[in-house]
């Protein structure tokens, strides 16, 4: 669905869900530890697809998981005086389909995905860590979730 929606030009990553937007470079070597800590912790966790949310510019899949919730709050826990306002702020997981296109064509997408929407569940199997260098992103860290709990 994204690659169908996502403005081919703004479309640099696969299908994802951000638990953060922004973790300061400068402590990357934490970061990593403490991703790979958690994700040996971690078994795959259900995700439920339950809505089509509208973002303004696009659509994207409301997600629904008590289990990661619980997830960004260990780790919003663990950064909480390295997170900027964005992060700090609530969390409302959801993946995107189409952003940053034309108001019209957004509300006329969000309408049609609505009409034809059924919730459907998926598992979240790890993390993933980008580096973001003023245009093209760049692969940082993979975390596979490991644990059995």
């Amino acid at each position: 669905m994204r690659r169908r929606h996502f403005p081919p030009a703004r479309n640099m990553l696969p299908a994802h869900l951000t638990l953060f937007h922004k973790l300061p470079g400068d402590r990357w070597p934490q970061i990593h530890r403490d991703l790979a800590g958690i994700a040996a912790q971690t078994a795959p966790m259900l995700l439920r697809a339950g809505a089509i949310r509208f973002l303004g510019y696009g659509s994207a899949y409301a997600i629904e998981s008590d289990a990661l919730k619980r997830l960004r709050v260990q780790l919003a826990e663990r950064w909480s005086g390295l997170l900027e306002r964005q992060d700090a702020a609530g969390f409302s997981p959801h993946i995107t389909i189409q952003n940053k296109a034309p108001a019209a064509d957004a509300k006329a997408l969000c309408a049609e995905l609505r009409a034809g929407f059924a919730p459907f569940e998926a598992y979240g199997t790890g993390l993933l860590l980008w580096h973001y260098r003023g245009g093209p992103w760049e692969a940082a860290g993979e975390y596979a979730f490991t644990g059995t709990t």
